[in-house]
């Protein structure tokens, strides 16, 4: 390891979720991983083991809770008890995925928050700090009551499309709700933004209606905080063609994929998807049209900046 981090305090554990970001985190910052198993009893039952003193230290977890959500979201809540019970001085929570996030208000009768039980749940177990990357609505820092520090995707997004120097870009949002998102990367290009006016009928289907905004000729960049099954964005490239959009490049910070999204994508006039390593690429997902650009970066120096409570925010702009 070329950097070593001097202080023996800040203790940094992965659990199954990602363990090659973890990797690379634990590099950026300069420390070994945490020594600890995960592993079933016979009824597949989580059991845990920490193989090293952490008293006294500011430990983080790095662990997003992605497919299979309710495994990950367990192992997290073990660990924190496991964690809690050792004495760790603070216990950190990385979380480049927050899953459950979907549901963050009642938008029928009947229906459950998930995100704010998500919340309820860590923070019960003992976490005393999140951090976290574009959260599906910026709202849910507010279910937890202790400190979040929600990181954004866009920078490392918009860094690399700049690099790829594109000529008359307009970035596009698939959807009213991911307007703000669309003009943060707009800003970055100096490029104008348009909207995908939709309907969705039911959930995981969507329906497209009409364009607001100039597309004719342009290259147009799709923007979402996360792809699931793909529809939303595959629909949305081919009305953009079909308006007269020159190529349709599409971008988003937590490739979730699943069921038909990576059909649809290698199918669609999307020319490429860029995406970051949130969450893992299972190697059926590693097409040549999905580019994975690393988040380690971004995190790694959270975590250093939390460690040594200095200012995160300065690593928003």
């Amino acid at each position: 390891m070329s950097n070593v981090y001097a202080d023996e305090n800040l203790k940094l554990f992965t659990l199954n979720s990602n363990k090659a970001l973890a990797e690379e985190i634990a590099k950026v910052i300069g420390v070994e991983l945490g020594k600890c198993s995960v592993d079933r009893f016979s009824d597949g039952e989580i059991q845990i083991n920490i193989e090293e003193s952490i008293r006294g230290c500011d430990v983080f977890i790095i662990q997003s809770t992605s497919a299979p959500v309710n495994e990950h979201l367990m192992e997290l809540l073990i660990m924190i008890d496991a964690l809690k019970r050792a004495s760790a001085k603070t216990i950190n929570i990385v979380m480049p995925y927050y899953g459950y996030a979907r549901q963050d208000r009642k938008a029928r009768a009947r229906e459950p928050i998930t995100a704010k039980l998500a919340a309820n749940i860590i923070e019960k177990a003992g976490a005393t700090r999140i951090i976290t990357l574009d959260l599906h609505a910026p709202q849910i820092q507010g279910f937890f009551d202790i400190p979040i520090d929600h990181l954004v995707g866009v920078p490392i997004l918009g860094e690399y499309f700049k690099s790829k120097n594109l000529d008359d870009v307009v970035v596009v949002s698939p959807d009213h709700g991911g307007v703000t998102r669309a003009r943060r990367l707009a800003e970055r290009l100096k490029a104008p933004i348009a909207i995908i006016d939709k309907r969705r009928p039911r959930p995981n289907v969507a329906e497209v209606m009409n364009i607001v905004g100039q597309v004719e000729g342009k290259t147009a960049i799709l923007i979402d905080d996360m792809i699931d099954t793909a529809g939303t964005i595959t629909i949305g490239a081919s009305a953009l063609i079909e308006a007269g959009a020159k190529e349709v490049y599409a971008c988003c910070t937590h490739p979730v994929l699943s069921g038909p999204a990576i059909e649809r994508i290698q199918n669609s006039t999307i020319k490429e998807l860029a995406v970051t390593n949130s969450i893992a690429l299972t190697e059926d997902k590693k097409i040549d049209k999905v580019t994975e650009l690393s988040v380690a970066p971004l995190i790694g120096e959270a975590i250093i900046r939390v460690h040594e409570e200095q200012s995160v925010s300065t690593l928003f702009d």
